[in-house]
């Protein structure tokens, strides 16, 4: 099991790093944007995408 989680971590990493390395611009006004969210927001879009995450892993496994 330990494996796998470290592949997928290391995937997310990869991923995660994509757009700062290929569009440093628009990361940056990304977060920008992300600091003017209010808390409940960010939560939502949080709990969304973990929603969508637990989804794909449920119809991909």
């Amino acid at each position: 099991m330990t494996t796998p989680l470290l592949l997928a971590f290391a995937l997310m990493l990869v991923l995660e790093g994509a757009m700062p390395f290929i569009a440093p611009a628009a990361w940056r006004e990304t977060f920008r944007r992300l600091i003017q969210f209010s808390d409940g927001q960010i939560r939502f879009v949080g709990l969304t995408s973990m929603l969508i995450g637990l989804a794909l892993i449920l119809i991909l496994s």
